[in-house]
C-alpha cells in the first residue's frame, strides 16, 4: 500500500463512499446514497483516506458520528474517549491491507488528542475484532440493538 494521506470529506468522496457495495456478511456495512446519508458525511468530522496518486482508499469518523445510536441506552459512550468509526474500500479488504490503513487512522487521531481511543464493531466482523486486537484495543462491553450485537472496544 502506497504512502496515505487524510483529506477532507467533499462531495465526490462522499457519494463514492455511499456507494460502494460490501459482500456479505460486510453487506451490513453498506450505505444508501441519499440526502441524509450525504449531509451526514459533509456536515459531521468524516475524512477521507487517499493514497498517493489521490485515490480514496477509505474513510473515518470521529466522534457521535463513529458511535452507534442505541449504545447510549446502555452506557457505552461515557465521556473522556475519542470515538472513531472507518470504512475502506470493498475492493481493498481482506487483502491484509486493513493494518495499515487503521495504523495510519490512528497515528492521525493519537497526534490529534491524547484521550483513549473507543470503537464500537458489529460482533459478527470477526476479522475487523482480530486487526483491532492485533493494534491494542480490548473489550470494554457488548449491546445489542434490534438486529446486531455490538463489541465496544479501547485502546
Amino acid at each position: 500500500m502506497q504512502e496515505l494521506f487524510v483529506g477532507k470529506m467533499n462531495v465526490n468522496f462522499a457519494k463514492e463512499i455511499l456507494s460502494w457495495r460490501y459482500e456479505a456478511p460486510y453487506d451490513f456495512y453498506n450505505n444508501d446514497l441519499d440526502t441524509d446519508s450525504l449531509n451526514e458525511m459533509l456536515e459531521n468530522p468524516y475524512y477521507s483516506v487517499l493514497d498517493s496518486d489521490g485515490e480514496l482508499i477509505g474513510f473515518f469518523c470521529t466522534g457521535q458520528s463513529a458511535q452507534v445510536p442505541s449504545g447510549s441506552m446502555f452506557g457505552a459512550y461515557s465521556e473522556g474517549r475519542v470515538d472513531i468509526g472507518i470504512g475502506m474500500n470493498p475492493g481493498l479488504t481482506g487483502k491484509g491491507y486493513g493494518y495499515t490503513f487503521f495504523s495510519f487512522i490512528l497515528n492521525h487521531i493519537q497526534n490529534e488528542n491524547s484521550l483513549p481511543i473507543r470503537l464500537t464493531v458489529a460482533k459478527f466482523n470477526h476479522r475487523a475484532i482480530h486487526l483491532y486486537e492485533k493494534l491494542g484495543f480490548t473489550k470494554l462491553m457488548e449491546f445489542s440493538n434490534d438486529s446486531t450485537e455490538f463489541i465496544v472496544m479501547d485502546k
